[in-house]
């Protein structure tokens, strides 16, 4: 079995499946349906 990270192994596929981050994932989803992907996104706050 070849090694695989943790982080990629464990990463959420989907916006779906993200958990507890509701925010985060509505700011993405509508950047992404108006096509106004920047270039970075700054998040701020504790982790998780």
């Amino acid at each position: 079995m070849a090694y695989q990270a943790l982080y990629r192994k464990w990463r959420p596929g989907t916006f779906d499946s993200v958990v507890g981050q509701t925010a985060i994932t509505d700011t993405l989803k509508n950047a992404i349906k108006r096509n106004t992907i920047s270039h970075a996104f700054l998040f701020a706050g504790p982790r998780g």
